[in-house]
């Protein structure tokens, strides 16, 4: 019988012999593509030499609410024809609205709109350049006010990147925004404190490990998103950090009447300068945690006055305070 076997394999040896090579050939080079591709990633970067950037794929929408997550909280970004809410106009808007409890923890994506819009004037060619949104591609379109609304009117607090920018063309936008709770994810998280060198949304998404299509606002809340929930060693979530300062009260220092000549002083300490055009008052200012009010008032009344009685106007803000125009 063996010898049969011998003489039927050594018969078909030659043919089996093309037939097989090839197919073993393809089966190791499937063995070494099977690698999957974040296998790969990870002996790069175990090397030392590499940092891969993972596309970022956004989450999806939740099927079913889940009942611990009991808040809502609303990403909200603009692209605009320019940076002033009085003269220029939205062009669109995207918005992510995801649960999370009372600690901070985000639970689930559960709603996403994004619309565009189209200016009553042409869009800026620089606009175009930043955001690629053309007037051809805004032509027709209007914001859905109606599907944003069904996001917006249950939130507990909104979120923007820069929200000294986006909130007051919202509020300019539509009165659906108006009550609100707003958050600042550039101004009320210490990014420093996390080992991050700038607080651009691009910079934010690349040493979070992703790469994503920047300036179109949908996109731009799903990474933002993403790196708000980013768990780090013991660190509590950007997010947790955000939600919390968000609770705190503030206040607005105007240091009015201050001398000419501490202008340089007072911008080295970190206020800015407001013209009186939006009806605050003429002056330097700072905002800061109510618990530093008393040391920064001792600072400009002995500093700056060099009056002990002097009396800066203040303006105490909450979230729903804070980033109005």
């Amino acid at each position: 019988m063996d010898s049969q076997l011998d003489l039927f394999a050594n018969a078909l040896s030659p043919t089996v012999e093309k037939a097989i090579a090839p197919a073993q050939s393809r089966s190791r080079r499937s063995q070494a593509v099977a690698r999957s591709d974040d296998e790969m990633a990870r002996k790069l970067e175990e090397t030392g030499n590499y940092r891969i950037l993972r596309r970022h794929v956004a989450r999806p929408v939740a099927a079913v609410r889940r009942p611990e997550f009991s808040r809502v909280g609303v990403i909200v970004d603009t692209e605009t024809t320019g940076l002033n809410h009085r003269n220029d106009e939205i062009i669109e808007i995207g918005a992510v609205a995801f649960t999370f409890n009372d600690d901070g923890a985000v639970g689930d994506i559960i709603g996403v709109y994004g619309g565009l819009q189209r200016p009553s004037k042409p869009i800026p060619p620089e606009i175009t350049r930043l955001t690629g949104i053309t007037d051809a591609l805004v032509e027709g379109q209007f914001i859905d006010i109606q599907s944003l609304r069904r996001l917006i009117e249950p939130a507990d607090l909104i979120i923007a990147h820069n929200a000294g920018f986006d909130r007051p063309f919202c509020d300019a936008f539509s009165t659906i925004f108006a009550g609100k709770a707003w958050a600042c994810s550039v101004s009320e998280i210490d990014w420093s404190a996390r080992g991050f060198e700038g607080t651009k949304l691009g910079y934010l998404v690349g040493q979070a490990g992703y790469f994503h299509e920047g300036h179109r606002a949908v996109d731009d809340c799903f990474a933002l998103l993403e790196v708000l929930d980013q768990q780090r060693a013991t660190e509590e979530t950007p997010f947790s950090e955000l939600y919390r300062a968000s609770q705190r009260s503030r206040v607005r220092i105007f240091a009015e009447h201050s001398p000419f000549d501490m202008k340089d002083q007072l911008k080295a300490r970190g206020y800015r300068w407001s013209d009186g055009s939006d009806g605050r008052p003429k002056s330097w200012w700072i905002e800061l945690d109510e618990d530093d009010l008393s040391e920064e008032l001792h600072y400009l009344r002995s500093d700056i006055y060099q009056w002990d009685e002097a009396d800066p106007p203040t303006l105490h803000l909450t979230a729903f305070d804070r980033f109005r125009a």
